[in-house]
């Protein structure tokens, strides 16, 4: 019995992707194109269109058409690394893991603004909502595709005290948490991640973008960095689309993996060594 015609319009185009006839990027043919290419009704044709969707293998913006949606080659990041400066996914740990695979990072200007904090993120710097922080946002890049975005508050309490550079719409070459222990001899002693997962926004899809139809979602990391008093002194908040992110969690003395090859290959440790402790 035979399939019935939006499903053989479906496959044929399926296999043009799959071999390269439609393109990663491309157009496909406007609907009146693919109405006479196949002799079908317009609903059959939709039908189709919407069978690709699904797939993940097309997607359709609003007043341009329908696009073969572009495959990246996901990125593993190891979200376990040095207690004292920034672990995996941030500062140049995340760099290294990244140039490490033969890809290229890049990052914005790093963008200061001092605003009240919300319900979100007083909960995790134990303060009031609505006291003022500073937020140190960057967006990040891979192999020149958006990639993530990384937001850091900071307690104004820690600019008060003399770390006035935190103001600043300038990077901070060494790095927040060498910077905070030089300048006022608070020292990173520990770190919390909170992982959860959501639909995008609007500003999201956009960037990465994404279609904001609920296909793909994003993980959103809330990392608590810890002071030796116990005390929070960092919150980051990192917005990874699921369509191009894995993660690793490393628990205990295990030994390095090669994760973007996806390998045992014995590497050197972040635990065993302190690394440079760069980032907003």
């Amino acid at each position: 019995m035979a399939s019935p015609l939006y499903q053989q319009i479906a496959e044929d185009l399926h296999q043009q992707i799959a071999s390269g006839d439609l393109a990663a990027g491309s157009q496909l043919p406007t609907e009146a194109d693919l109405k006479g290419q196949y002799r079908a009704s317009r609903n059959t044709v939709r039908d189709a269109v919407k069978r690709l969707i699904s797939l993940g293998l097309v997607e359709t913006k609003p007043g341009q058409g329908t696009f073969v949606v572009e495959k990246m080659e996901p990125f593993v990041t190891t979200l376990t690394g040095n207690v004292d400066g920034f672990g995996g996914g941030e500062g140049d740990l995340y760099r290294s893991e990244i140039e490490a695979g033969n890809r290229k990072f890049a990052v914005s200007p790093v963008q200061v603004e001092i605003q009240e904090a919300t319900e979100e993120v007083a909960r995790g710097l134990l303060i009031d909502a609505g006291s003022e922080v500073i937020s140190r946002h960057e967006r990040r890049f891979i192999d020149n595709h958006p990639w993530s975005l990384q937001t850091s508050f900071y307690p104004m309490k820690l600019a008060e005290r003399g770390a006035e550079r935190l103001r600043g719409a300038r990077d901070i070459p060494e790095g927040t948490v060498q910077y905070l222990a030089d300048r006022l001899n608070i020292r990173q002693r520990g770190y919390r991640d909170w992982i959860t997962v959501r639909a995008l926004n609007s500003a999201e899809a956009s960037f990465f973008r994404i279609s904001a139809d609920g296909r793909i979602q994003v993980y959103e990391i809330f990392r608590t960095a810890f002071d030796e008093k116990g005390e929070p002194m960092r919150l980051t908040i990192t917005v990874y689309p699921a369509d191009r992110n894995q993660f690793i969690i490393n628990v205990g003395n295990v030994p390095g993996v090669n994760a973007q090859e996806g390998t045992g290959i014995p590497s050197e440790d972040p635990l065993d060594e302190a690394q440079p402790a760069h980032g907003s």
